[in-house]
């Protein structure tokens, strides 16, 4: 469990480096804005990572074995990627800026390809729930470390001292890596690369369910994604002011959705993974609702903090169960390229569903738009019902 946490924040703090902290550095450089927005296309190894997996799944470190020995090359190329993109200039060479923050993320994709594939490895389908809770809570933790404490410590040195200040931040992951144990390999390797490439598809689609399972991946949280993406300009519109949006959302929301996860984690001990994502995608959905209750009342301090403390203990909860889910239903054989591809597809709805969010609550209002989100949960509840009944763990 331990490992989980550690690994965890190792795979959170390279994210946030080449989205926040660097848009900060290139707007202070004077960098203009659409270079900026351009530089968000430098995160397309996170989505692609399912490309070179089957590498990853297929070929054996000749050092600490399978897993751990390319963790360890990804973590060691991840440090001086991370040191070398603090070297650059964006003022002067933005492209070379955007070469340097790709290593960046490729690299981290990399190191997140093998530690779900070591965490899906390492822990017995029981030990997976309260495992997969304390990764997510160590990814939260690293992505603090590296957005608000990357921010502050540049308010007093230069961001290249930042950036290199980052890279030693890796150490407890390398150590981690350094002392953890290889994880056994019962289920046997693949032979080839054609054997790793289209044998994780052929033995994922052969089985029976494998698109409504597919289809609940891209639904269960398609809801809570969608009122996420415009919860910042609906603060601001009912009056609250941007301190207190700090404050209680960003501040007090990261620890209630830290708490979140962790009491997902212990429950799922007890309930099992299938019955959680049944209780947890309940009060995900009920918690979006609660902000188009909180559109009615408007500005109110003690309702924000109420809705931002269940809203966040739910997604918490739901994203622990939904992690550990992916991760049980992956074949350890193919465990690297199969969770590459889920871990893909998990994430088209945070940029498809986003999109139109503007739109729909321009035109429907800020109650119809989150009463509207909290319906469009149903489905991914309903496809539950194919694999995962009521009363199964």
């Amino acid at each position: 469990m331990l490992v989980a946490l550690l690994m965890g924040f190792a795979c959170g703090l390279p994210l946030l480096l080449t989205i926040t902290v660097l848009q900060a550095w290139m707007k202070e450089e004077g960098v203009d804005l659409t270079v900026i927005g351009m530089m968000a296309l430098v995160g397309l190894p996170y989505t692609l990572k399912f490309l070179w997996a089957p590498f990853l799944d297929r070929f054996t470190i000749p050092f600490l074995g399978r897993r751990r020995g390319w963790l360890l090359i990804a973590q060691a190329a991840l440090f001086f990627s991370i040191a070398g993109l603090g070297l650059t200039d964006p003022k002067d060479n933005p492209w070379m800026v955007a070469f340097a923050a790709f290593l960046v993320t490729f690299f981290s994709a990399s190191q997140d390809i093998v530690v779900d594939a070591y965490r899906r490895e390492d822990l017995s389908d029981e030990e997976l729930g309260l495992g997969s809770s304390l990764y997510v809570n160590g990814y939260r933790v690293g992505m603090l470390l590296a957005s608000g404490g990357g921010l502050i410590m540049a308010d007093h040195m230069q961001f290249s001292m930042v950036y290199l200040i980052m890279a030693f931040c890796l150490a407890p992951g390398i150590i981690t890596t350094f002392f953890a144990p290889e994880p056994a390999t019962e289920s046997g390797t693949p032979k080839t690369i054609k054997e790793a490439v289209f044998e994780p598809m052929v033995e994922y689609f052969s089985r029976q369910g494998a698109l409504w399972i597919l289809a609940f991946i891209l639904l269960y949280k398609i809801g809570d994604t969608m009122a996420s993406a415009m919860t910042t300009p609906f603060y601001l519109d009912i009056g609250f002011t941007k301190t207190e949006i700090g404050t209680i959302v960003k501040l007090f929301g990261f620890w209630a959705t830290i708490a979140g996860a962790f009491a997902g984690g212990v429950l799922m001990l007890r309930l099992g993974i299938k019955r959680s994502l049944w209780y947890f995608g309940f009060l995900q959905a009920v918690s979006t609702a609660g902000f188009a209750i909180l559109a009615r009342i408007g500005h109110s301090v003690p309702f924000l903090s109420a809705v931002i403390a269940f809203e966040n203990l739910s997604s918490g909860m739901g994203t622990a169960a939904y992690v550990a889910f992916m991760a049980s239903i992956t074949n350890k054989k193919f465990t690297a390229t199969q969770y590459a591809l889920l871990s893909s597809l998990m994430g088209v709805p945070r940029v498809l569903a986003s999109a139109p969010t503007g739109f729909l609550a321009k035109t429907m209002g800020w109650e119809g738009f989150f009463i509207g989100c909290t319906l469009i949960a149903v489905p991914g509840m309903l496809l539950l019902i194919k694999f995962a009944s009521w009363d199964t763990k």
